[in-house]
This record gives C-alpha cells, structure tokens and sequence, in this order.
C-alpha cells in the first residue's frame, strides 16, 4: 500500500499534468510548427514538475559526490557508445569518411582510452560527430511533422519520436544481457546528461520570459540545423514565403530553399523545389578539384554569409540558443 507521502507526491504529479491542460484546452496555437501545443505545454509542466521533485535533486547530489575528472570520465564512456549508432547513421547516410572516421573513433578510445574514459580519438585528430536515424530519415527527405514533448524525455517532433524506436534497438546498451545492469547503465546515462544541464537550466528559467517557447524553437532550430550539416537554407516565420537565395553550401553543395507545408499547421522539410534534399544534393554535386581555390577567389557576397560551424560539423547558434543547446540534446 503506497504511503501518505507517495499519494500526495502522486496527486502533485497529477494535477502538474491535469491543470495546465485545463487552462490551455481553449487556447489558439501560436506557432504553425507546434499545433499541439496545448497538449505540449501540458506534458511540458508535467515533466517540469518531475524534474524539480525528482530529477534534478539526484543529480545535484551527483555531481556533490563526484568530482569533474570522473563525471567527464563516465560522460565520455556513454559518448563512445554512442558513436556507434553515429558511425551506422553516417554509414546509411552515405558519409563514407565520417562512418570511417566514428569506427577509428571506437577502437581508439575503446582500447587506448580505457572502454572510452578518455577520449584519445579527438587528440588524434577523428572529429566527433553528431548523428542519429532522426537526422538519417531528414537527410533522405523524410519532414520533421510537428513539435512534440515526450513524457520525460522532452523536446521532440514526430519524426523523431518514430526513430527513436531505431535508435533503441541499434543501441549497444540494448543488448546487455542482465536487465539490472541494463537499467543501470541507462539510469546513469540519464542522470549523467542531466548533471550536465543543470547550470544550463537554470539560466534558462532566469533569461526566457516562456521556457517552454524559447526551448521549443531552439530544439527545432537545432535539429533543423543539424539534419542539413550545419548548413540549412534560409527560412522566414511562420509559413511565410522563403528566400530565394541559398543561406551557404555544405561542403561546396549549393543548398536550395525549401516550402513550407500547411497539412497540419507544420513545417515539413521534404517538399523543396525539384526534389531537393541534402541526398540529393550530395549526390549531384560535381567533384572537388585536387587544389583548393584560395580563400580571396571566394565571392565577396558568399564570404559575408553566416556559415560558422563548430568542432561537431553543425553551425553555431545564436547566443540565446546557446543556453539551451545541450538541453535540447537531451531529447536526442
């Protein structure tokens, strides 16, 4: 029989969940991107009460207990078992290089990194990736669909949502054998990233005047960003006709602009003029030459554009976006 105390803690976590949604039932969506957002914003204080109650105490009182050197030595494990699930989603994408590069990345810091508590592979030189089968299906055209907020993971879209299904069953840890090691290995990891949020998460509740709004935009920024290698074409709010002209190119591939789709009041990143996807733009773009142009033959035009990508090959968000950057890694 559950205790007083776990019954009011239940009733809590109930009405976290039955309010908001009583109170935003009638509201109108604000972002076509996010047409369930009264359902959203409801899963989102849902989760935002769990978190406080429970979540976040654990991992305040795990990163009391254990010094830096050791929480990057455990955060760096679960990285190297996640380049795994990388390295077979470069591999269906067609980055042959990057695939390559993630499999050096794994025997590296497997062997000489001790089962991946150092990360030897980026001193010597095999840059860490970012990919999973969310971003395989929108690299082969697949559209995003709309905002959703998963129960305790957060941040998603439908896509996503489906391929994590993939990225479970492709997940090493899947496949340990005794079911306690398992769950303990996932606690870890959850609890692992969530430690590594918390000075993030608290400046988010402090700068964004709507949490939930400024984490649901810098999610989709995010992942559009990434889906499209750092690179994605220009875009105007809300359904409002695009800009004609590219924003950059993905190593060297002129990028197109995509339309926007009404099903649904969401955007969807499938349907660009004449079938554009970054597939197909990789796979019709002509050869490097052997020599390198030098840097002043590039225009002046293209030089001024904003195309800066970071260490991970995705472009570098703007300063607000930074705040929430690994927080919406999290869904991921």
């Amino acid at each position: 029989m559950p205790t007083r105390p776990q019954l009011r803690s239940l009733r809590v976590l109930f009405m976290s969940l039955l309010l908001p949604l009583l109170l935003l039932g009638g509201c109108a969506t604000n972002s076509p991107r996010d047409p369930l957002e009264p359902m959203n914003r409801a899963i989102y204080s849902f989760n935002d009460g769990v978190d406080t109650a429970l979540i976040r105490p654990v991992a305040e009182g795990y990163r009391a207990v254990f010094p830096a050197a050791v929480r990057t030595g455990i955060s760096n494990v679960f990285a190297n078992v996640n380049d795994v699930l990388v390295a077979l989603n470069n591999l269906l994408q067609g980055k042959l290089v990057n695939a390559v590069s993630d499999v050096g990345r794994v025997l590296v810091n497997s062997t000489i990194g001790v089962v991946g508590i150092f990360d030897v592979a980026t001193q010597f030189g095999l840059e860490k990736h970012n990919e999973d089968f969310g971003q395989t299906l929108g690299w082969w055209g697949v559209g995003d669909g709309p905002y959703l907020v998963l129960p305790i993971v957060g941040p998603s879209n439908l896509r996503d949502a489906v391929a994590r299904v993939v990225d479970y069953k492709t997940d090493p840890i899947t496949y340990v054998r005794s079911m306690r090691l398992r769950n303990s290995l996932w606690g870890t990891r959850a609890l692992s990233q969530r430690a590594d949020l918390l000075d993030t998460s608290k400046i988010l509740e402090t700068a964004a005047l709507d949490p939930y709004e400024f984490l649901r935009d810098a999610y989709l920024q995010r992942r559009r960003s990434l889906v499209y290698d750092g690179a994605p074409p220009r875009e105007k709010d809300d359904g409002a006709e695009l800009d004609s002209q590219p924003r950059a190119k993905i190593d060297g591939i002129p990028t197109s602009p995509i339309r926007e789709s009404a099903a649904a009041g969401s955007t969807v990143l499938t349907t660009p003029s004449d079938d554009w996807t970054p597939a197909r733009a990789a796979a019709t773009a002509p050869s490097a030459p052997a020599i390198a142009a030098p840097a002043a033959a590039e225009p002046q035009a293209e030089a001024e554009l904003p195309t800066e990508p970071t260490a991970a090959g995705e472009a570098a968000p703007e300063q607000t976006n930074h705040v929430v950057r690994v927080w919406a890694q999290a869904g991921d």
